[in-house]
């Protein structure tokens, strides 16, 4: 995925118009507190008909969005599957001139059924051409007000129908070839989403930007063409404690782009409970503030200010990974092992991990336990004793290595304050570290490794790097990865980076990704001194009570290979 939609994503029914935009945009700008896209839900539209702007509400779709993108922001629409049967309504008589609905159960007569916009017909996603023809529709000149800043948002493609059975379109509806809803309804909104993506692909000259839509509806294919979440929860900590569960479920499908809403889109969190679903959710691949629009509003300061910088901490801290998350995702798009892993897929052989769905991974190296519950002060990890885990705001080690495909049960501290996650020992995990605004904004940043030393005193990590928006990394093979290796055991110590460049990567972007410091876990005794070899020492610090070491400013960039000798 683009890396913008790894980032922070808010969202309401409805933001009621512009000025609300602005208002909501600039605070999270006053507060320096780092989003991503802004959403806006179907008020937006005149009357439900998607692809068009409420004129009253939102009179200047185009200078509202560009507002958001020069300050480093993205906008999502909603744009569903339910098309309003309106004679005037260019969507509608086209699709009817064209023969494109899904028809009656009969196959003469164009399907009629009750949604958002009242009596609506649905085209028929089966059929190649009409997926085609909706994808035409997001041409910035069809889909008037949008630009390229604008992303897409598929919800209610199961498909709904509000007085239909099941609340979906009778079975014996037949499609455009004949063919009945009872053998593709479950491919419906898979359809449908990957039209969306086509057209946003579509719509820019060359087909070069990578597209960003978030889907309700999935089947199994769905993770081909964006992000899907689980619904409209309720802001009740048994929803918190479900969600979890749901996405490791669905990243075992082998769908990894996935999110529940944080905080609950009905009902109304408390502060507690919002504080523990934005640490949740920092943790989840799809990161969505959501809420109903009988909801109080809840952006993050409308709990006050204590609450806000609990709020703000998650966020900088989900920001502060997105180079890891970005590595993970392409782990994902290349072995096809999921972003967010249950315990057991990482250690298969240790038995008493196998029902375990309230703890989870990020990848191999992170380790994350959401609490659910109020008045958490404390909860109880089960880490594997195969390898040894450090806490990532003490850098301590929690819990060292022992025997294998064994577990060790700790108790840990958990206050409000705290969301326990912890950084396996033989892993190197890359953050940026300086307080943006946005992923945009964050894109030149120098990086900090995080090496944390297993038993043996080793650890390596590998970090992927692209233009994080188009798709040259494929068509060209614009791309870099960097393998970090560090040994501080023996007489040869080293930290040692070995690149694989792409043939199209270009040379200055290797001159913009820095390192500019690293952080080692778990060293048994001070260095004498750290070389860069061929050049300088490097200055360190060395805390003999944490065993800690922090190297400064080491003067190399992560797209070449260098090595730093460890001398004692």
């Amino acid at each position: 995925p683009p890396i913008f939609s790894l980032g922070y994503h808010q969202c309401r029914w409805n933001y009621r118009d512009e000025a609300d935009v602005y208002a909501v945009h600039a605070k999270f700008e006053e507060l320096d507190y780092p989003y991503d896209v802004l959403w806006l839900d179907i008020e937006h539209t005149d009357g439900k008909r998607y692809f068009t702007w409420d004129s009253n509400t939102f009179p200047h779709p185009v200078e509202m969005q560009k507002t958001l993108s020069d300050q480093g922001r993205r906008m999502v629409t909603i744009v569903d599957p339910h098309i309003k049967r309106d004679d005037n309504y260019y969507i509608h008589k086209e699709a009817t001139a064209k023969g494109l609905y899904v028809k009656d159960r009969i196959g003469s007569k164009d399907y009629d059924g009750w949604c958002w916009p009242g009596s609506s017909s649905y085209l028929d996603f089966t059929s190649e051409h009409v997926r085609s023809w909706w994808a035409d529709q997001f041409a910035y000149d069809r889909y008037a007000g949008s630009t390229p800043s604008l992303f897409t948002w598929n919800d209610m493609n199961e498909p709904s129908v509000f007085n239909g059975p099941e609340v979906s379109m009778q079975k014996d509806l037949r499609n455009l070839a004949g063919v009945e809803h009872r053998e593709w309804h479950n491919l419906y909104g898979l359809l449908f989403q990957g039209a969306t993506a086509s057209g946003l692909v579509r719509r820019n000259a060359g087909g070069n930007v990578r597209p960003f839509v978030l889907s309700r509806s999935f089947f199994a294919g769905s993770q081909k063409y964006g992000a899907i979440w689980t619904g409209d929860n309720k802001a009740e900590w048994s929803h918190l404690a479900a969600a979890a569960p749901m996405l490791l479920s669905l990243n075992v499908g082998a769908l990894s782009f996935v999110g529940a809403d944080v905080g609950g889109f009905f009902g109304d969190p408390d502060a507690e409970l919002m504080t523990r679903w934005m640490q949740a959710g920092s943790y989840q691949p799809f990161f969505r503030g959501h809420a109903h629009h009988d909801s109080k509003r809840r952006e993050p300061w409308m709990f006050g200010e204590e609450t806000m910088i609990r709020l703000r901490k998650a966020a900088i801290a989900r920001y502060a990974l997105l180079p890891f998350w970005y590595t993970v995702f392409y782990d994902a798009w290349q072995t096809g092992m999921p972003v967010m892993r249950t315990m057991w897929m990482q250690y298969p052989r240790t038995e008493e991990l196998f029902p375990v769905d309230d703890q989870y991974l990020i990848g191999s190296d992170l380790l994350v336990k959401p609490i659910a519950a109020p008045g958490v002060t404390e909860t109880s990890i089960l880490f594997p004793s195969s390898d040894t885990w450090y806490d990532v705001d003490t850098l301590q080690v929690i819990s060292a290595q022992g025997k294998a495909d064994g577990v060790v049960s700790m108790k840990v501290a958990s206050n409000i304050d705290k969301i326990p996650v912890y950084q396996r020992g033989g892993s190197v995990i890359p953050r940026k570290l300086r307080l943006r605004r946005s992923s945009r904004l964050m894109k030149s940043d120098p990086y900090t490794l995080y090496v944390a030393l297993d038993s043996d005193q080793a650890a390596e990590g590998i970090l992927y790097m692209d233009d994080e928006e188009t798709f040259e990394h494929e068509r060209n093979a614009s791309f870099g990865i960097a393998k970090f290796v560090a040994s501080f055991e023996g007489g040869d110590s080293f930290i040692y980076n070995k690149v694989t460049l792409g043939a199209g990567w270009a040379d200055q972007a290797v001159g913009e990704r820095m390192l500019e410091r690293i952080v080692v876990m778990g060293v048994k005794k001070r260095p004498k001194q750290i070389q860069l070899v061929g050049s300088a020492s490097i200055d360190f610090e060395f805390d003999a009570t944490a065993n800690v070491a922090v190297l400064k400013k080491p003067g190399v960039n992560v797209l070449s290979d260098w090595k730093l000798r460890i001398l004692y």
